[in-house]
């Protein structure tokens, strides 16, 4: 059983993502592969579109994600590195709506206040799962995700997207799964 099948067995219907999210996916592999590559990662959502804060199933974009991965991982130099760029990409869409704003003003420019607010911010862009932050040191803290369906390398992504957004200095995000839909990555800034 590959891996995304066994991901698409622990969703329930209840699993759902902001449409921004698809939306943003379909964006990087229009620009990256074109666009009859974009609809055919739309045609393996099985949805037919998405409204940007709408909920969709997570299993929607599981399928969408994953086919957009493999058409993008050899022009991004692997399927890690495209989860990454997309996680990015996510990050970026959501940070530039009204919410994300308001999480960034949150955080005043200082990265233990937006590392600290991100259980927060996780819990506005899907309905599924739960995240803790544990502090390593003053610059260094330890996000673990539990019962997340997207791979480490998309959160990756996210992470370093949002403390780029703040101006954060020589950020690091290293993540690692510790079970299919649980992972931890340590997050530090100089």
């Amino acid at each position: 059983m590959t891996e995304l099948a066994r991901r698409l067995g622990r969703a329930e219907e209840k699993d759902r993502a902001r449409g921004m999210f698809f939306l943003g996916a379909l964006d990087v592999v229009r620009k990256e592969a074109g666009e009859a590559a974009a609809a055919r990662c739309l045609a393996a959502s099985r949805e037919r579109a998405f409204v940007p804060f709408f909920l969709y199933p997570i299993t929607s974009f599981l399928r969408l994600s994953y086919s957009a991965a493999g058409l993008l991982a050899p022009r991004l130099g692997g399927f890690e590195a495209a989860m990454r760029t997309m996680g990015t990409r996510s990050a970026q869409d959501f940070l530039s709506t009204v919410v994300g704003r308001s999480f960034l003003a949150l955080a005043g420019g200082c990265p233990k206040r937006l590392v600290s607010n991100l259980p927060s911010g996780y819990s506005t862009a899907v309905n599924y799962g739960e995240r803790d932050v544990a502090w390593l040191g003053e610059r260094q803290g330890r996000l673990s995700m539990f019962r997340d369906f997207m791979p480490h390398s998309y959160h990756e992504g996210v992470v370093r997207a949002a403390l780029d957004a703040i101006g954060a200095r020589d950020p690091h995000v290293h993540g690692r799964a510790t079970s299919l839909l649980d992972s931890e990555y340590v997050v530090s800034w100089g």
